[in-house]
């Protein structure tokens, strides 16, 4: 008898579903017990070695077990031993890489982060919103577009002739007619004239402080860093799971994965 038969003898096992008969003439299905593989599931290191001594104690003494087959078992057995200790190693050095991360992020604080946005909220009437035009190639005209939430145009900036590359723009807060414009959420939209296409779309860029940082996301193990704009500050972690990245609260933009910065600034 080797261990793998006292492995299924051991192991809870599936008890076949019964049916009866209702009063009303229905079907009813019931299920019971959990299935073997999964209480196998369940042995470690420890269970292993009591089922290997329980099948040298209860061998044939005509037939004992093969010194070959004892020799495998004792292989697999510091196989999964290895296993075990290597997803330990490996789940600590993930913490302390997440850690690490945590306290680099800190110094994020503070700082201006340019980030891909089609959309900038301001918080005051007349307040000011400063980002970059992504300009695929030279171009004798670049021209920002800005409207409201009900989708009317509020500004526009004519950026002029520009290279190749981020294209930076600060819009003043004013309207087209020299008004303020009240605080809410604004689109941005930017076309470059091309050498035969015409206006064409290019990317928006909104730049904004770090006002905190974030390890995960929602549902997952959540990490956060936040202070003012000197550096400072704390952090917290809370939920359950694995975690999503890095993500960067930027005023007038929100939350966006670090992926999404383009430069970051003092």
């Amino acid at each position: 008898m080797v261990i793998h038969s006292i492995l299924a003898t051991n192991a809870p096992t599936n008890t076949t579903p019964t049916t009866g008969t209702t009063g009303t003439g229905s079907t009813g299905t019931t299920n019971s017990s959990s299935s073997s593989a999964a209480g196998v599931g369940t042995l470690g290191g420890t269970d292993f070695l009591t089922l290997m001594l329980a099948q040298l104690q209860n061998q044939d003494p005509t037939s004992p077990v093969d010194s070959n087959t004892f020799l495998s078992q004792l292989a697999e057995l510091s196989e999964v031993q290895g296993i075990t200790n290597l997803n330990t190693a490996f789940s600590t050095l993930s913490s302390s890489l997440t850690s690490n991360a945590a306290m680099q992020a800190s110094s994020l604080l503070g700082h201006q982060a340019t980030v891909a946005s089609s959309t900038a909220t301001t918080a005051t009437a007349g307040a000011s919103v400063s980002g970059a035009v992504s300009v695929p190639q030279t171009t004798s005209q670049v021209v920002l577009n800005i409207s409201n939430s009900a989708g009317v145009l509020v500004s526009q900036i004519n950026l002029g002739a520009q290279p190749a590359g981020l294209a930076n723009f600060t819009w003043n807060g004013t309207t087209t007619t020299g008004t303020q414009a009240p605080a809410g959420t604004y689109t941005l939209s930017a076309a470059y004239a091309g050498a035969t296409s015409g206006g064409t779309a290019a990317t928006t860029y909104v730049s904004g402080t770090v006002e905190s940082v974030s390890m995960g996301g929602s549902g997952s193990t959540n990490s956060s860093t936040s202070g003012s704009t000197s550096g400072s500050g704390s952090s917290s972690t809370s939920g359950s799971g694995a975690s999503t990245g890095l993500t960067l609260n930027i005023s007038g933009v929100g939350s966006v994965p670090f992926s999404s910065v383009q430069q970051i600034s003092n």
